[in-house]
This record gives structure tokens, sequence and C-alpha cells, in this order.
């Protein structure tokens, strides 16, 4: 997902996107989760989920010898979005703990670098990064708008940036050389779930709510085009990040009477703007993505969020996972820990074969083929994943 977000510090429930509870039942909630309820194909349909049986072990044969090896994390570890900031953090952690307990002869360690989700922030930590000759490789940028704006300086370093998180669509479009995505993009997951609200729900009649980051238009736009004749764009409308006061929006989508209404932006939003939907009596089954697919979400909205139904292109976390993560870090992973802690992985093998310079753990990662925690990894020429898959949660 994500671009410059809002967002609030988490609390996550057990795994990975899903299996997410709200104990403090803030807002004003109960004891809410959000609970993964179906795996889709690009048509909207079900599709088998798929078993991380042979998932790659980040602990590897425990032969490997190096010296000291350095990773990068960029991403929002303080302010509104440190949430999304702080779960791929972790998920890096657990790699890096299960590989170094296992390899005492080639240990790796991790540089986090704070950007607050912020472009204007990521520009100015990215040179810090990239002129570190110690990192061999970058889990990050977290966000689409920082990873747009730095991606070209990661690019020229000769980085290899393998990003757990960001999903608009056109950063693989832009030649970057090192730029690999851990998951399916916005156009991925809009297309899915767009024809999900159609094929499978059956939605006649959905309004489409956006705000103004670059994840929230891109994932806005091709929501509403899956969406075909069902997307009513007499009742589209635009919120800005940072928004509280939704009572216009909500006034309009009264008047409206669709059959559901799509948000596109994240939940530090998206929680308040459900809050007032029901608190003004519009029941329409509330329908958001990977931006609101977070426990600050049900924590912030209450008993507004139930029910809601969230999609994410990330998948949810094995048990054994979930364990260790938690007895690590503290708390139960979160919305691309899982992504993060396979992206590692792939880091560390490539390190553990010997490949501790740019240019050759980047050759290691472009040429990579195998099955992580939450999906299969092989990278195409633009950094991308070959199939799309994408989860629907919904908030019980």
């Amino acid at each position: 997902m994500l671009v410059v977000g809002a967002a609030a510090v988490l609390a996550l429930g057990s795994a990975g996107c899903s299996s997410k509870s709200d104990d403090s039942s803030g807002g004003g909630g109960s004891a809410l989760s959000i609970q993964p309820l179906v795996q889709i194909g690009p048509d909207g349909k079900e599709v088998p989920k798929t078993e991380a049986t042979a998932a790659a072990d980040p602990a590897g044969d425990g032969k490997a010898t190096c010296a000291p090896q350095v990773i990068g994390m960029v991403g929002p570890l303080t302010g509104g979005n440190a949430a999304l900031g702080i779960n791929v953090l972790d998920g890096v952690k657990l790699a890096l703990d299960k590989h170094n307990k296992a390899n005492p002869n080639c240990q790796v360690s991790v540089k986090q670098f704070d950007t607050e989700g912020k472009p204007q922030n990521a520009t100015a930590v990215v040179p810090t990064v990239v002129s570190d000759a110690s990192i061999v490789g970058l889990v990050g940028p977290t966000f689409s708008g920082e990873t747009k704006a730095t991606g070209q300086i990661i690019s020229e370093a000769g980085l290899p940036a393998l990003t757990a998180s960001a999903t608009n669509a056109t950063l693989s479009k832009n030649g970057w050389k090192t730029f690999f995505r851990g998951l399916n993009n916005d156009d991925d997951q809009g297309a899915a779930v767009g024809k999900y609200l159609v094929n499978t729900k059956n939605f006649k009649k959905v309004c489409v709510v956006a705000d103004n980051t670059d994840y929230g238009t891109g994932l806005a736009k091709s929501v509403s085009e899956a969406l075909g004749a069902a997307n009513d764009t007499s009742c589209a409308i635009g919120v800005k990040e940072g928004d509280k006061d939704f009572s216009a929006a909500v006034s309009k989508l009264s008047a409206a009477k669709p059959d559901a209404i799509f948000y596109s932006g994240y939940y530090a939003e998206s929680a308040p703007f459900v809050q007032q939907l029901r608190t003004a009596g519009v029941t329409t089954p509330f329908v958001s993505a990977d931006g609101s697919n977070d426990p600050e979400f049900v924590r912030q909205a209450g008993t507004a969020s139930k029910d809601a139904l969230l999609s994410c292109p990330c998948g949810p976390a094995p048990d054994k996972f979930a364990s260790d993560y938690k007895a690590l870090n503290g708390q139960a992973p979160g919305v691309y820990s899982v992504e993060a802690y396979d992206l590692t992985t792939i880091l560390l093998k490539g390190i553990d074969a010997g490949k501790v310079t740019r240019p050759d753990l980047l050759e290691y990662v472009r040429t990579y083929k195998g099955t992580g925690l939450s999906k299969p990894f092989e990278f195409g020429p633009t950094g991308e994943l070959s199939a799309a898959r994408i989860w629907i949660y919904q908030v019980k």
C-alpha cells in the first residue's frame, strides 16, 4: 500500500494482516478483530490458499560465513504513520534473529532510518542510506510516496531495494534497476477487489471515496475501473489526508443510498469516517483496503468497524511465525510483517551465498525464485511479482 499514510501507533493482533484483535476497544468498540475471509484472484473469485510448507528459512543450514554485514530499513518509525513501519521493521528483525542465532560466523544487522512516511523526509534520509557503503541491501522504502521520491537515487546507487508495502502501480514503471516489490500492486489489488464487489458480492451501486495521497488516488482509480457499471460517479468523493470532519461526504452518501462504500486511503481517516457514517444512520457496507487493514482502524472506529471488509495483498501469518514474532517483538505481527520477513530472508540467503556486494546481491535478488511464508517469490524485469493474489478480511 502506502504512500504518505495517515496512521497511528498500533497494537497488532495475531497473524499478518489477519486475526488482528482489538482488545482495548478504543473508540467505544467491543473486542473485534480483523479476520481472513477469502483469497481472491484477478477476477474477484475465490482461489485456493497457498500453503507455505516449503518456505525459505532465514536460518539456512547454519554454516554461513561472512564478515559482519548490514542491511537497511527505511520507513515511518515515529509519528502518525509509525504503526505500519514498525510492522515492517519487526518482520526484518525476526528474520535477522533467526539467521544470526543459527549462523554465528555470519552476523547481519539492520540500520533503521525513520522517515515518518513522508516523501520530503525520505529525500533527506535516503542519501545517507545510499552513501553508507556498509549497507548492501534495503528493505523499503515503506510507503509509495517516499519510494516515488527516492527510487531514482536508490537505483543510481545500485542498492537492492525490496519493499514490503509500497503498492502504487506506477513505481515499477520508472526504469529503476534496483526496485523489487514483495506483494501485488494497487492495480492488481484494485482490479481484484472491484471485481469481487461486483462478481462475488453482487453489489450494483458502489460509491468510491478517495483521499489525496498517491496511494489513495491510484487505488481508487483501479477499483473504479474494475467496478464498471457499478461505479456510480455521481457519488464519488475526494477527501484529504488529515481530514477529521466528513459531514459533507456522509450527507452525500446518505442521499445516494449505494449498495456499498469503498474508501481508498488510510485508517487515520477511514476510522472516523466510518464512525460518522454509522452515527448518521448510514448502514451501507463499508469496504476499504490495506491502508485501513490495521488494528488501529478497529480500535479507533470501535463498533462502527464491525463487518467492514478490508482487502490486502498481504496474507495471514502462520501460527509459528506469529508466536516467534510476538516473543521477539512483544506484539503480534501486523500488515506486511510477513512480507518484510520474507524479503529479508531473500537478502540473507544471498549474503549466505557470498553475495556481499551491492552488484552481486542485486543480481541474486533479480534471479531469485523461491517460496516464502506469504507467497512464491519470483521477480519480473520491472521488479513485480508474477501472479495476483489478494486477501479479503472482515472485522468480526
